[in-house]
């Protein structure tokens, strides 16, 4: 086979070389983009375009809004909320340089305040999470009396008077 010719990959195939054929050669496959490659490259194709460069951004910009707006809606509720809207803004940084830096704030934020509570002596870490457990039981007890009406703790009272 001359070496100007065109040949599709074949795992079972070897390249002699040489008049005798002295040498064999196993032909690897072309190296698999990683899903992160892959979509940066799709990205990159669709703001290529002015179109779709202004339907990326109106999209990102959407999905982003909601998934922001959902966890602003949990943080009340014991649960992921903060969480969520950390990864809405992790959407909107996909397009806007403003979510990027702000992303990026909270999580030096959130890494200095990981690093100073794993600092601290074991009692004062049992204290901070005693806190936020007393945090969320009363989200939680707001949460049921406002929302739904039920008071836990005047139904637990009366219950504890009649028995």
């Amino acid at each position: 086979m001359g070496e100007d010719q065109q040949t599709t990959w074949d795992p079972h195939r070897t390249i002699e070389r040489g008049p005798a054929a002295a040498e064999t050669m196993v032909v690897e496959p072309p190296a698999r983009p990683s899903i992160g490659q892959r979509l940066t490259t799709t990205l990159d194709i669709i703001r290529s375009n002015p179109t779709g460069r202004i339907a990326l951004k109106a999209t990102i910009a959407l999905v982003g809004a909601l998934v922001v707006l959902l966890g602003a809606a949990l943080i009340p509720l014991p649960g992921p909320g903060w969480l969520i809207v950390i990864g809405g803004m992790a959407i909107w940084a996909i397009e806007f340089h403003w979510a990027r830096r702000l992303l990026a704030f909270t999580r030096r934020k959130v890494q200095a305040w990981t690093r100073w509570v794993t600092r601290q002596r074991l009692s004062v870490r049992l204290l901070i999470g005693a806190a936020g457990l007393i945090f969320v039981g009363f989200v939680v007890w707001l949460s049921l009396k406002y929302s739904l009406g039920i008071d836990v703790i005047a139904k637990l009272l009366a219950y504890l008077a009649t028995n």
